[in-house]
């Protein structure tokens, strides 16, 4: 409904209306982002967090796919448990909302109060290769923090995303990301985009928990699911020999900062069959994922509707 709405609003209505629309949307985010870019980091904090417990009582439509996503991947979790981790959710959210607000306040003499960075070797290691480095992540923790510490560190790198439909917005966000030296590129490039760093032996972050649909993704387990996943990655890798990093920046509450966490680049399975090899690569990659997952199920987006996409006969999740 909310999209036919908008398809009808951007249509019917003058580009003049719509484009007040943006700015009257713009208005309120760029004033939060100020305020909080401005308090002290636990206060701005604080607040972000009481912005994403707002967002997760007057939001139901995001709860119960929360609640249905854990009900069918950690069935073993009571419901408040179940609902628990929903909250933290939210509240994770928040938390990366207020530091990203943050993020120009930092430089190299502080941002260590910020995240730090875990087995950064295993990064180095497939750098020195020469053959572009993939980095296997997911929306897990903090994860605009880790591209803006890494670029910070002179390791810049590209980042796929989805435009915002608000380009005033757009605009802001894109600063943030890109203000220490990375790129980004819409995900209408991925293909292009990839095997073009590569190349070139660069590094290009990857968010790889998201749910696609064919022929971009392929059918593979995710807790047990078959989840339609992105196999670009896979693709890629397998054509160029670019080294595949898990990384992942979780929220440590002991130490009250982001741990950028660096695994070894993953051994692909090459056999000789390449629609198999890319298969059974994106299912290693995405068992990969659930394992951090599982670490701190609080820290994953299972807002989500991970498992939209259905094989061919088999009834809705949602």
């Amino acid at each position: 409904m909310e999209v036919l709405f908008d398809f009808a609003f951007r249509r019917v209505l003058p580009s003049g209306f719509l484009r007040m629309r943006h700015k009257l949307e713009f208005a309120p985010v760029w004033f939060v982002l100020k305020v909080m870019s401005l308090l002290p980091r636990e206060l701005a904090r604080a607040l972000g967090i009481s912005v994403g417990y707002l967002v997760y009582f007057l939001h139901r439509r995001l709860r119960q796919v929360g609640l249905r996503n854990l009900e069918m991947a950690l069935s073993e979790k009571s419901a408040r448990e179940r609902k628990k981790i929903v909250r933290g959710v939210f509240r994770t959210l928040g938390r990366q909302l207020a530091d990203f607000c943050q993020l120009p306040n930092y430089n190299l003499k502080n941002i260590e109060t910020l995240a730090v960075h875990e087995n950064f070797e295993a990064f180095d290691a497939a750098r020195a290769r020469g053959k572009g480095v993939l980095f296997l992540t997911a929306h897990l923790g903090g994860w605009e923090v880790g591209s803006f510490m890494h670029s910070l560190h002179g390791n810049q790198m590209a980042v796929i995303v989805r435009p915002l439909d608000n380009p005033y917005l757009d605009r802001l966000v894109t600063y943030y990301r890109t203000m220490h030296g990375n790129r980004v590129f819409s995900k209408d490039e991925f293909a292009r985009g990839l095997l073009a760093a590569m190349r070139n032996g660069e590094t290009v972050g990857v968010l790889m928990d998201q749910n696609m649909t064919p022929p971009q993704g392929v059918f593979v387990d995710f807790f047990g699911i078959k989840a339609c996943t992105a196999s670009g990655i896979a693709r890629v890798a397998l054509k160029t020999d670019a080294a595949v990093v898990p990384a992942f920046t979780i929220w440590d509450p002991v130490l009250r900062k982001y741990r950028v966490h660096f695994e070894p680049a993953v051994q692909l399975i090459r056999t000789k069959s390449h629609e198999n090899d890319v298969v059974a690569n994106t299912a290693k990659f995405t068992r990969i994922i659930e394992e951090f997952v599982r670490k701190t199920p609080e820290q994953w987006l299972w807002v989500h509707k991970r498992w939209k996409t259905r094989p061919e006969g088999q009834p809705k999740l949602y």
